[in-house]
């Protein structure tokens, strides 16, 4: 037992000594790091005064930008991702919570007597999120793999995931 400590506190040391003796070659890395002493609001005073002196200009906002198919599907993903997460942690919820089953629930939607419109404009609502999201999924998983950066391609998928989704979506909602 005391030779294992013995063991674990001069291999930490001899390494700690290591890392110190080795530490020139990687002054890039922490260069550019702020001292300790400054805080966050005198480097944020520093950073804004050094912009003011170079006359350069603030970070444009997002209302300058020209809208583009990557642009609103990127967004539209992220929406759709917590959209759903959102309506299957309610729906989870509302199973633990509320009383009565599955059927009971079924049957009182019934008896609201929709109009079959409503019911597919409810289906397609439904399956619109979770096809887009999961063939924008399988995009991004192409990405993955190092294929389809460039801008054509870019668009080219961009359309057929929408495509797809709204073919698939209606073909949902006639189930």
């Amino acid at each position: 037992m005391n030779r294992f400590f013995f063991f674990f506190f001069y291999s930490r040391t001899f390494a700690r000594q290591g890392v110190c003796v080795s530490r020139s070659q990687y002054t890039v890395f922490y260069r550019h790091a702020a001292p300790m002493g400054t805080t966050a609001k005198e480097e944020m005073n520093k950073f804004w005064a050094k912009n003011a002196q170079l006359n350069r200009p603030m970070s444009p906002h997002i209302t300058i930008y020209k809208w583009s198919v990557p642009m609103m599907m990127s967004i539209t993903h992220r929406g759709t991702g917590v959209g759903l997460s959102g309506a299957i942690s309610a729906v989870a919820l509302a199973a633990l919570v509320l009383p009565g089953s599955y059927p009971y629930y079924l049957d009182m939607i019934h008896s609201l007597y929709l109009g079959p419109c409503l019911i597919a404009l409810a289906k397609f609502g439904i399956a619109f999120p979770v096809s887009f999201h999961t063939l924008n999924g399988v995009r991004h998983l192409y990405w993955d793999i190092g294929k389809g950066f460039k801008i054509p391609q870019v668009y080219k998928t961009g359309y057929t995931v929408i495509g797809l989704s709204i073919l698939t979506s209606a073909a949902l909602m006639f189930i």
